[in-house]
């Protein structure tokens, strides 16, 4: 059964660090193309990050536009855990951060897949940004 996990959400002050994570089960993360998406109220949700499986084998990265130089997406293969870590956090950073995965195909050149590409969400754990 696939299941994909989040925790670590809180809130934090402007210009602070958290991280966030996704427990994996059902499949392996080195597998597929693994994201992390996120909504604000009253928006739709915006993919933030994702991290794929390239033909040579190595894993590639891709950001967004507002998290390019301040947010990290990682995973622990051996954990089967995807993190998220968010740096200089802005009030815009709001929201509930969704994990998502879909097949590598919707990643491969560096693309943000579309919500509706993916395959597999998270409950999503809520990113509070307060002084």
């Amino acid at each position: 059964q696939v299941q994909l996990m989040e925790s670590g959400g809180d809130s934090v002050q402007p210009g602070g660090s958290l991280t966030i994570s996704c427990a994996v089960s059902g499949f392996a993360v080195r597998d597929r193309c693994m994201g992390w998406f996120r909504q604000a109220p009253g928006e739709g949700r915006e993919a933030v990050a994702v991290l794929y499986p390239t033909y040579s084998g190595r894993q590639s990265r891709y950001y967004s536009s507002f998290a390019a130089g301040r947010f990290a997406i990682s995973q622990d293969n051996d954990q089967n855990t995807l993190y998220l870590q968010l740096n200089n956090v802005r009030p815009d950073d709001a929201g509930v951060y969704y994990c998502a995965a879909t097949h590598s195909r919707h990643c491969v050149g560096g693309y943000l897949p579309p919500a509706s590409s993916i395959d597999s969400w998270g409950q999503g754990t809520q990113v509070t940004v307060s002084s």
